[in-house]
């Protein structure tokens, strides 16, 4: 879609790091560190490569002078600070991001504004030519989190304990742009603020209101609008804080934003129902008057969700001031993280075409991010990838880098894929009985209106009869990918014409390549067979996507390995098959990649799912828990992959533009006996009818490798065995494999 432009603000692509420093008791929890770009200087030209014109950037207070101004370490923000300058980036600079400030000091500390103010100072005169600040990001959400909730220090919960640490805040970003403007006039105050809306029945829209005024609170207090008159200022009074308090912002104290910053996430709008029959018991919470299910709205309400636009026209109805996005940040599968980016995009060129001020949107969490699915309450290693993935050797750009990079540009994005709407707008993001939330509570849901969306090409899958291809079917269904799933009968891969017809006709955006022949032992005594599908049929797919321009995605094998080695096979081991399918296999990789060198092949190993009963785990609990006897290899080791993780993973790396070989499996090194008590263990099954035996002694045709163990120097962006496992059985109690296995 396309938006008249304004020329003296076009919408610019900034960007962020992911750079929290919260504390947690005594515990410190430092997102640089997590992610590496504490020790990455190179990290900066990367980021240069999107084109971006400025950067949200960390000298975090509890980093450089963790120990008193005195004491400072300047060191790491010299450096960046001034490689940032050479590459032409302006750096946003944050002082605390969702901090609590050094150790001698808290969020509701009286002398928390002076003590940043002092710091912030301290910048300005190290660094008088950087002119954008962010003191304190997301006061009012750092407040909530610290002063309300309990979840960091200094753990309140209580209304007092939100509001100092809130006014706290605000008067420590005035004080410190007073600082700061002492050395340098022309700073600029860009001040930032998670923002959604909350909707309710008719019964609770009393609290809708009051919560979507509070959430206003942080703009309003550094406006100088919290006067008698205000909405919230009985509500601060109830609190606990003093009028002289709430004067002196109206007074003296005010410092309104230049550039107001709103950070919004799906999770940023709730839902609050009477109703509690129809929501789990963690939703229920309530205010002394009512109880209620506080959910997300996305999750809940028939009509959509509200959306970014309606959002920022909101603030700018409210403020009249220059407004940025500055933070875009989506914990999904990579074509929703697309999605959701270039909706942002396409409501702020909405809105400036209708003259709003909106300067612009902000590609968030560069290097992606740890631990938020906690709130950063622990420290498990719980990653989301964002503009870049860290789960390589080095920072590897996903599709949303090449996104950015067309849009800092001045480039139309082309992905066929940002046609369909995200999942927010589909009909299964609702997981409780739907409610129209139009006129309930408080206010409309609102979308990004634009021109017909044109028909997605699709994305082709070859293999209707197989596990793999019915499971990348399923996988796109639910993650709004349109595609066609062919069986032999409508496509013959070893039919160059029928190839060439079909893809004439579909014009897919990409293929997968998930048929083949798989018969391992069979193969043995075919092999002319196994050949012509596995080697012959992938050669002539690819000459084939490489004439119609789709990106392919076909499968490989660990039996491209003897076993030889006791340490995980990387992509660049040299490959020596034992029989003629994992030779079959090897002389497919090397016509591929001859024939479309772009061509992504992906190695695997040992499939199990929940989705079919004929894989080694499936077929091992139902025989054991029928008391029969299942027997299994003891001394050769694998690493099994759960296929919804190698399916996700697989279309992530397709959609990225990922090419060559690429090792996908589970993160183990588990015997097949091993893996069969693992699964029965988990399932509460008698293994005493398991009988694990040599390799040699289970008169299998074909020579296997005893060791076939993958591993990557591309990116080990599969989760460990464990979760997988996991993650198998709650898939399976939901479907009809639940009663069969009697588990």
């Amino acid at each position: 879609m396309t938006f008249a432009v304004n020329p003296k603000y076009p919408v610019e692509v900034w960007a962020g790091v992911e750079c929290t420093v919260n504390r947690v008791g005594d515990d410190y929890f430092d997102q640089l560190e997590r992610n590496g770009h504490a020790t990455r200087l190179d990290d900066l030209d990367l980021f240069a490569q999107l084109g971006i014109k400025k950067i949200r950037y960390p000298v975090l207070w509890e980093r450089v002078a963790p120990n008193g101004l005195e004491n400072a370490d300047w060191s790491w923000s010299d450096v960046r600070l001034k490689r940032l300058r050479e590459l032409g980036i302006t750096p946003i600079v944050g002082l605390v991001h969702h901090g609590s400030g050094t150790r001698d000091t808290s969020l509701i500390d009286p002398e928390f504004p002076q003590k940043l103010a002092l710091f912030a100072r301290a910048v300005a005169e190290r660094y008088p030519w950087i002119t954008h600040y962010t003191p304190v990001n997301e006061p009012l959400t750092t407040a909530r989190f610290s002063g309300m909730y309990g979840h960091w220090y200094p753990h309140g919960r209580d209304d007092f304990t939100f509001a100092c640490a809130l006014l706290g805040e605000c008067r420590a970003i005035a004080l410190s742009m007073q600082a700061i403007r002492e050395v340098n006039a022309n700073a600029q105050l860009v001040q930032t603020e998670d923002l959604g809306k909350t909707y309710s029945t008719s019964k609770l829209a009393y609290q809708a209101e009051f919560e979507n005024e509070r959430r206003w609170l942080s703009f309003d207090l550094l406006c100088g609008r919290i006067t008698p008159t205000h909405s919230m200022w009985g509500y601060l009074r109830y609190c606990g804080i003093s009028e002289a308090e709430l004067e002196a912002f109206s007074q003296n104290i005010y410092c309104p934003p230049d550039i107001i910053g709103i950070n919004h996430y799906l999770t940023s709008d709730h839902f609050l129902d009477e109703h509690l029959e129809n929501y789990p018991t963690w939703t229920y919470g309530g205010n002394g008057k009512d109880q209620y299910a506080d959910v997300e709205a996305v999750r809940v309400c028939a009509d959509n969700v509200a959306g970014m636009y309606t959002l920022l026209q909101e603030a700018w109805e409210r403020y009249h001031l220059p407004l940025a996005v500055t933070e875009v940040h989506l914990s999904c599968t990579r074509e929703e993280q697309l999605r959701w980016f270039y909706e942002a995009w396409n409501a702020a060129q909405e809105l400036q075409a209708e003259d709003v001020d909106i300067r612009a949107i902000t590609a968030w969490s560069l290097l992606g991010s740890y631990d938020w699915n906690s709130l950063v309450t622990r420290s498990v290693g719980y990653y989301e990838s964002g503009v870049f993935d860290l789960r390589s050797p080095h920072p590897r750009p996903t599709a949303i880098a090449k996104l950015v990079c067309d849009l800092a540009t001045g480039q139309q994005p082309n992905h066929p894929l940002l046609t369909t709407p995200g999942w927010w707008h589909r009909p299964e993001r609702l997981l409780y009985p739907a409610v129209s939330c139009i006129n309930e509570g408080s206010g409309e849901w609102g979308v990004v209106s634009g021109e017909k969306i044109t028909p997605t090409p699709p994305l082709v899958i070859i293999g209707a009869s197989g596990t793999l291809g019915k499971a990348f079917a399923r996988l796109c269904e639910l993650r709004g990918i349109s595609y066609r799933l062919l069986s032999r009968q409508e496509m013959d891969i070893t039919n160059p014409a029928a190839v060439d017809a079909v893809l004439g006709e579909l014009k897919p955006w990409a293929v997968v390549n998930a048929a083949g022949y798989v018969r391992v032992d069979d193969a043995e005594r075919e092999p002319h067979i196994c050949l012509k599908i596995n080697t012959e049929g992938a050669a002539i797919l690819a000459t084939a996507c490489a004439q119609h321009n789709a990106a392919l995605l076909t499968f490989s094998s660990d039996l491209v390995f003897n076993g030889a080695v006791t340490k995980p096979y990387v992509e660049s081991d040299a490959a020596a098959p034992l029989n003629v399918y994992g030779g079959s296999k090897v002389l497919a990789e090397k016509l591929v990649l001859q024939a479309y060198p772009a061509s992504l092949i992906i190695r695997t190993s040992a499939f199990f799912g929940p989705w079919d009963e004929y894989n080694f785990v499936t077929i091992a609990l139902r025989q054991l828990s029928a008391g029969n006897t299942f027997v299994a290899a003891a001394d050769a080791v694998v690493s099994p992959t759960y296929v919804p993780d190698l399916v996700h993973a697989s279309l992530d790396l397709l959609i990225d533009g990922e090419s060559g070989l690429w090792h996908l499996a589970n993160k183990s090194a588990i015997a097949w006996a091993d893996l069969a008590k693992l699964a029965a263990k988990q399932a509460g099954v008698s293994i005493n009818n398991l009988v694990a035996l040599p390799t040699q002694e289970l008169g299998l045709v074909a020579p296997r490798p005893t060791y076939s163990v993958l591993g990557s120097d591309r990116g080990e962006i599969m989760p460990c065995l464990d979760s997988a496992m996991s993650r198998y059985f709650d898939e399976i109690s939901k479907n009809l494999l639940f009663t069969t296995l009697r588990l």
